[in-house]
């Protein structure tokens, strides 16, 4: 393989809401945490350990609206896209940096319908910078978390 990559793809639950910032010109910027967890045994104490693990989302223009008007802190997403790390002059003089997931495609996890009753889209795909979205409806998920789990063709 001669080429390179960049992609991420993560599963997590909004850590704070979307906060946006407007530019001239009229492009928008939507910025907000996602954490994602781990679970294992402690295989000396025996014990289940879980770590969690915070990422910086980036989402522009109308994805970055979309975002802002139908997430809330909890929710669960599903994002797409690629790292991105950008560095700045701190007020005491020291450079600092950030490492960013700039999302392309994210679908939302759990529903407006879930958290407040309402009707909302199921999945939205993003193209990153461009901020054009499609919309895809999904059907809502039956169901409880404790539920047996349907067969599939899945060959693992």
């Amino acid at each position: 393989m001669s080429g390179t990559l960049n992609k991420v793809m993560l599963i997590g639950h909004l850590g704070d809401e979307v906060k946006l910032h407007y530019f001239e010109g009229g492009n928008c910027i939507g910025r907000f945490p996602i954490a994602t967890n781990e679970t294992y045994t402690n295989k000396q104490t025996g014990e289940k350990v879980t770590t969690t693990e915070w990422h910086n989302i980036v989402v522009r223009n109308k994805a970055a609206e979309i975002c802002e008007k139908y997430l809330s802190k909890g929710d669960k997403i599903y994002v797409e896209g690629r790292l991105k790390t950008r560095q700045w002059q701190g007020e005491d003089g020291q450079t600092k940096y950030t490492t960013e997931i700039h999302v392309q495609d994210f679908t939302f996890l759990t529903s407006k319908q879930d958290s407040m009753g309402e009707e909302a889209p199921r999945s939205q795909k993003g193209t990153g910078e461009s901020g054009k979205v499609s919309r895809h409806q999904k059907p809502a998920p039956t169901g409880s978390l404790a539920a047996p789990e349907e067969e599939d063709d899945l060959p693992f």
